[in-house]
């Protein structure tokens, strides 16, 4: 028997929902405030369908969006969930911050940061073969 929408999740359900681990969503408590579920005795927490929303939006900036963790936090303190919400449905542009901390990536790479990452693909690519080597004895 389904669950209605307007049901409490359990963790696993509510992880299974976002198709992302449990421990993912025990570690975005700890680094948003606004991520609050209900516990009950136990600990056991359980999602409203407000919750789901939030953690999906976050779960948007971040891997979909390229959002850092300090990104989402900053957006958080300047606009409150409601922006969150909003940012991650593409209703608002990023947050307005002097500091680009928000920005979503353009694409562009300067030619620092694009020869920083030629020389760590390089140095991986390297890693790579020395670890077949070992593999192939």
């Amino acid at each position: 028997m389904a669950k209605g929408p307007h049901a409490f999740r359990t963790i696993s359900e509510a992880a299974d929902e976002l198709g992302a681990p449990q421990h993912v969503l025990r570690f975005w408590e700890t680094k948003f405030t606004f991520i609050s579920p209900m516990k009950r005795a136990g600990g056991r927490r359980f999602y409203r369908p407000q919750d789901i929303e939030v953690l999906r939006a976050v779960q948007t900036l971040l891997h979909s969006e390229g959002y850092t963790i300090k990104g989402v936090q900053k957006l958080h303190k300047d606009g409150g969930v409601k922006r969150i919400l909003a940012v991650a449905r593409g209703e608002e542009g990023p947050a307005m911050a002097e500091s680009g901390d928000l920005d979503p990536p353009s694409g562009e790479l300067s030619d620092e940061a694009r020869g920083r990452l030629s020389d760590t693909l390089t140095e991986l690519e390297a890693i790579k073969a020395r670890l077949d080597g070992l593999l192939r004895k």
